[in-house]
Parts: structure tokens; sequence; C-alpha cells
């Protein structure tokens, strides 16, 4: 047999181009379904600013949020560094609020805080809701020269459970063998806190970066006598995620319920991949991965 004789090029391109558009056409009569969007993350423990002792890398918001948004993080709850030793604590909520509405569009929600060593902190709670409009005020024991024993800690859990905001208590920003020379950080004891929860079971408290102590006998008195809620930022070991929160052998309870634990990065004093491996290290089916990516926050928002 002869073979066919070459196809003109402009007849080829014609050709190609009419066979494509039939395909568009085709696709665009009886389109497939989109794929479902993956979820997002909410990551409840995130500062901004400047960390007082050293530069860290992110430590400016726009590259930050950049950072964020590239690991899928939909919303940032965001306290700010300067809260840890500045004593004009109206003007460090008021720069933070500014500088979340600046950057992020929407990403960043802005955690205030105050001093319960300096007076008049109840117009700062004032102000952070009804100024600045802020979901929850985030407290720094140790740095801000006072701790859990405070008299006025009750008052304050109070306070904020009739308002409806969230407290966010910090525990050990850094391991103490890198704090600075002059620094003198009492170690934070979580059990006084047991009984001002139990008194006010509408708080909503979560404790930022906290593991409990060695025994662990603090971190049981606040997940059975208490609602406390809690992020992962300072659960490490390989798998241990998963080991606080998933049942033992035998069905055992978990030491943590998967319901009150958040995802936390402590970024960017911590890289962000930090909280993700710690999440994804884990086996958790899917429905613990929502909760922990997402759900568990909404839930604990304000209405």
């Amino acid at each position: 047999m002869n073979p066919a004789p070459p196809l003109p090029r402009r007849r080829f391109l014609r050709q190609g181009a009419a066979a494509g558009a039939a395909a568009m056409l085709a696709r665009a009569a009886s389109p497939a379904p989109a794929p479902a969007a993956p979820p997002g993350i909410i990551d409840t423990h995130v500062t901004l600013f400047r960390w007082p002792f050293r530069r860290l890398k992110y430590d400016a918001t726009p590259a930050l949020v950049a950072k964020l948004r590239r690991h899928r993080i939909t919303e940032a709850w965001a306290g700010s560094h300067e809260a840890l030793l500045h004593k004009d604590l109206a003007g460090v909520n008021a720069r933070l609020a500014a500088e979340c509405r600046a950057h992020g569009d929407g990403l960043l929600r802005p955690f205030g805080s105050v001093n319960l060593a300096w007076p008049d902190w109840e117009e700062d709670l004032r102000r952070c809701q009804e100024e600045h409009r802020m979901p929850g005020v985030r407290l720094f024991p140790g740095y801000q020269t006072f701790d859990l024993t405070h008299p006025d800690l009750g008052r304050l859990i109070q306070l904020t459970a009739e308002r409806g905001l969230i407290v966010q208590i910090v525990f050990q920003l850094e391991d103490p063998r890198v704090h600075h020379p002059l620094l003198s950080l009492p170690v934070i004891d979580a059990r006084p806190l047991v009984p001002l929860l139990e008194r006010t079971p509408a708080a909503r408290v979560q404790l930022l970066h906290f593991a409990g102590n060695v025994a662990g006998t603090d971190l049981r008195a606040l997940v059975d006598r208490t609602n406390a809620w809690f992020e992962f930022s300072r659960w490490e070991g390989n798998g241990r995620l998963g080991q606080l929160i998933q049942p033992g052998p035998g069905g055992a309870r978990p030491p943590v319920p998967a319901a009150r634990v958040l995802f936390g990065s402590h970024a960017p004093y911590f890289p962000v991949e930090t909280g993700l491996l710690r999440l994804f290290e884990s086996p958790l089916d899917a429905e613990t991965l929502h909760a922990l990516m997402h759900r568990n926050a909404r839930r604990l928002l304000p209405a």
C-alpha cells in the first residue's frame, strides 16, 4: 500500500484546534464534579511582633501571614510579644488590633492581653472586647509578674465568662536553658487553676504550650475536674499527640479528650511545619483530624 499523502500543516492546525474546541464544549456540556476543597486549619497559637530576646524568622506580620497561608491556615488567633514586658497594655492591644486589620485579609483574630499585676486591668479587658472586638485575651504568667495564685485571677475568669470571652493562658514560652541571663522566670504551677475553673464551669479557658508536670497530675486534674481546653504545640515525641487523645489498650480512656484539643503551632517561635508534623504523624481518623484542625476551635469561639 502506498503511504497516505502528508497532511498540510495548516489543515493539521485547523483540525487540531477544532478537536480541542469540541472537547472543551463536551466538558462544558457535562462538567465533572469539582473536587472538594481541602479543609483549612485554625491555628490557635501564633504571636505577632518581635520576640524580645532575638530575631525570629517570620516575625514580620506579612511574612508570617504568607507562611500560614502556604500551609492552609485559614484563621490564626494572634497574641502580641509586646505583652510580655510592656507596661502600657492599652497601647499593646491597640497596635495588635490594628496589625491584624492591616494584614491577612481576615486571617488574623487578635487576642489582647491584661496584666493582673498592673492596676485597672478591668479597663483593659473592657477595651479588648468593646473597642477592639477581640474574642478573648491571652495571659503570660511569669513574664507578666504574676502566677496562677494571684487573687484577681478568679475574678478575671468570672468576668470573661460573663462576657463570653476566651482566656488563653501561656506556659513556658521557651526552654529555660536558653533564657536571657537576666531573666528569673518561675515555673508556672497549673494546679491553682483547677478550683477556679470548677467554680466557673462556663469559662472558656485554653492552655497554650502546656504539657503538664512530670507526674501528669495537673493535666489529669484539669481534664477530669474542669472544662479547660488545650493545644498541642508542646506535646513532644513521636506519635505523642495520638497517644494522648486516642483510647489506650482495651479501650481505656485517653488522657485528654480529642474534643478539647485544638491546633496550635506557637509560630513564629516554632516553625509552622512542626505543628503540622505533630498532627499528621499520628494515625488519626478523618473525623478526629477535622476536629483538631478546625471544628473544636469553632466550638470554643464565642457565638
